[in-house]
């Protein structure tokens, strides 16, 4: 069975690959910022999932007939200061973010939703959330400067990793540490068991 990954996220792909997959990437293209703008004052945990399961119909859409696969979704949001947070994009936007959030507690929000696809047919369906609390260490000017420099923070939801540069300025977590990286081991275990889909089988080889 062919496992497909709706995102072109590296960090998404390697969690993946280092848990024994090896997913085929096909980038969805969906508008998320008209798909938030459909929805009338969703929960934060409503939004990515919904941002998740229209990222997996767009793969579902652009693959067509393919026989015998799944395809899997994703979305990740910081909610800090009661507001919900994408990616910062650009230099100005991640300084102000690290400056509202240092020192501070936040929830990275993910959103998954799976499509299984039996025959070429549209056989099941599942989605969920994962909330992970993630404790913001105080990094000096001088710290945040030479991160956003690097360019990490611009593209990643919250303007931070856990994996990356970025892990140097995070004090902890509480929750599950894939989920913050960007896919929820756990998570996808479960939706992928509502579809009638073991891990074990999608294994490509030992996971290390």
């Amino acid at each position: 069975m062919r496992f497909v990954l709706a995102s072109q996220s590296p960090a998404r792909l390697g969690v993946l690959r280092s848990a024994g997959f090896d997913p085929s990437v096909v980038v969805s293209g969906v508008d998320e910022d008209a798909v938030a703008a459909s929805l009338t004052d969703p929960a934060p945990e409503e939004l990515v999932r919904a941002l998740a399961a229209a990222k997996a119909e767009a793969v579902f859409e652009a693959l067509g007939g393919h026989t015998d696969m799944v395809i899997v979704g994703c979305d990740s949001m910081l909610s800090i200061n009661g507001e919900m947070v994408g990616k910062p994009i650009t230099p100005e936007a991640a300084r102000e973010r690290w400056a509202s959030m240092a020192g501070k507690t936040g929830e990275l929000l993910t959103g998954h939703a799976i499509i299984r696809v039996e025959n070429g047919e549209r056989t099941k369906e599942a989605s969920g959330t994962e909330g992970t609390t993630v404790r913001f260490g105080t990094p000096s000017q001088e710290e945040i400067e030479a991160y956003i420099a690097s360019g990490e923070p611009l593209q990643v939801a919250g303007g931070f990793t856990l994996d990356g540069l970025g892990g140097w300025f995070i004090e902890g977590i509480d929750g599950d540490f894939s989920s913050v990286i960007g896919i929820s081991l756990p998570l996808t275990r479960r939706l992928l068991s509502e579809v009638g889909v073991s891990v074990i089988d999608l294994w490509t080889r030992p996971a290390s």
